[in-house]
């Protein structure tokens, strides 16, 4: 066999190979305390959405001001209220979490 075309093969397998790889995205959702109810449902449907395509998802609570006093009332019973809606089709990774001024958890698609 000639060595140029051994390297051919060797390319177009490494090629293939990272063809079928698949690359998992974290994608990140935003809101505040203060955020209503339907534009929660609406965030949570875009959760869903990320996550029946095989994407992990970040979200984030931004606390501003004088809202920092109640991250550990309404914003871990938000996050807890979004995680109870998302119990279906997500797991948990990261248990809500005060990182500064804002508060994140992590959920991935189920297995």
């Amino acid at each position: 066999m000639n060595y140029d075309k051994f390297r051919y093969e060797q390319k177009k397998k490494t090629q293939e190979a990272k063809k079928k790889q698949t690359t998992v995205e974290t994608k990140e959702i935003k809101f505040r305390p203060k955020t209503e109810e339907h534009d929660l449902n609406f965030k949570t449907k875009n959760i869903r959405k990320f996550l029946k395509n095989g994407n992990k998802v970040k979200l984030t609570m931004r606390f501003r001001g004088r809202e920092i006093v109640y991250s550990q009332t309404i914003g871990i019973e938000a996050m807890n209220k979004i995680a109870e809606s998302l119990k279906d089709d997500a797991v948990i990774l990261q248990m809500p979490k005060m990182e500064g001024r804002q508060l994140v958890m992590f959920v991935g698609p189920k297995p």
